[in-house]
């Protein structure tokens, strides 16, 4: 159930609110503060609670029940968006529109940070990189695990930009205590164990969209981090599984204002694994702004066709320029029409 109050509903009324809220029928009371107004989400059995009461309160601008089994994640509880900033001013979520950039694996110093550099002059905010890679076959590059996290953090110091890199399991969260943006993978999508330790982290967690998942599966599976007190979650749109072969998987654009419209969450779009092929990804990535994405992330090799995972993916560095360029010109465009 969510109450929204009336904008001149007090501090103290509604803190007294909420305690009756909890004393008299054993629900957990969230408060979000917004610019307009305070709404409070009630999470428990509220089968018990008289809708027609609380609509009465004369400092009760509106209530109703919530049927969507994700809470936090919620936008009928959270109605502005969460904007995710980072350590150095970066901001997902505010209206901009931020790239996440950079290879596949991180494969040695010098193309890590070699690639850093390139993106960054073409735009990119921030560096992502694979550390740990799960691969499909055993026998396929898996990465430089440790050594590559170190790598991606001799890139971060050459260039400024915050790191984005794949995690494995629980066991590994020590590992990423450096680490600006932690990723979950499709395949870890509803790796439940891992997703609440997550939670209790306060990182911020890029969660990519499993391959045969559904929005209310993805959305849930941001809830396990959320319920852990973790609220700083990054939606990751990167293809899903469909019949069609012709693509590695097929880019939902529908998506993005789907989610946008259920969730307060920002959603980053991966075009690169959508694709598996780099000519795709110029297209897909102005797709993915058209519909209201807040960033994208994707794959910038030196060498693509000597890359050790991904390459046909990839894009070189002076494609992604050009990529680059197209797609703020795009977003600016969008937001003078928005304006």
């Amino acid at each position: 159930m969510i109450i929204v109050l009336k904008p001149d509903c007090s501090q103290q009324k509604t803190d007294e609110f909420c305690r009756l809220l909890k004393d008299n029928y054993n629900v957990k009371v969230n408060t979000w503060n917004g610019v307009h107004s305070t709404v409070l989400g009630l999470i428990g059995d509220t089968t018990a609670i008289d809708i027609d009461y609380i609509d009465a309160q004369d400092f009760v601008e509106s209530v109703k029940r919530v049927q969507e089994p994700y809470k936090k994640a919620n936008r009928k509880f959270h109605p502005d968006n969460t904007v995710i900033e980072l350590a150095n001013g970066v901001k997902i979520g505010d209206g901009s529109l931020q790239i996440m950039a950079g290879p596949c694996s991180v494969e040695s110093e010098e193309q890590i940070v070699g690639i850093a550099k390139s993106v960054k002059d073409s735009g990119a905010s921030i560096l992502r990189g694979g550390a740990f890679k799960p691969r499909t076959s055993p026998y396929s590059f898996q990465g430089l695990k440790a050594e590559g996290l170190d790598l991606l953090k001799e890139a971060r110091k050459a260039t400024g930009l915050p790191i984005v890199t794949e995690i494995m399991k629980e066991s590994h969260i020590d590992m990423f205590e450096s680490v600006d943006i932690i990723q979950v993978g499709a395949r870890n999508m509803q790796n439940f164990e891992l997703l609440k330790e997550l939670g209790k982290t306060n990182k911020p967690i890029l969660l990519k969209r499993g391959l045969s998942a559904t929005i209310e599966e993805w959305l849930m599976s941001a809830e396990y981090i959320m319920a852990g007190g973790n609220n700083n979650v990054i939606l990751c749109e990167r293809g899903i599984r469909t019949y069609e072969n012709f693509t590695r998987n097929t880019l939902d654009v529908s998506a993005i204002p789907i989610v946008k419209s259920l969730s307060h969450l920002p959603v980053v779009v991966d075009p690169s694994h959508a694709s598996g092929k780099a000519w795709l990804v110029e297209p897909l990535a102005m797709a993915a702004v058209a519909a209201g994405a807040d960033g994208l992330i994707i794959e910038v090799h030196n060498d693509p066709a000597h890359a050790l995972s991904d390459g046909a993916q990839s894009l070189t560095p002076a494609q992604f320029d050009k990529v680059a360029k197209k797609l703020f010109k795009l977003k600016d465009a969008l937001s003078r029409e928005d304006d």
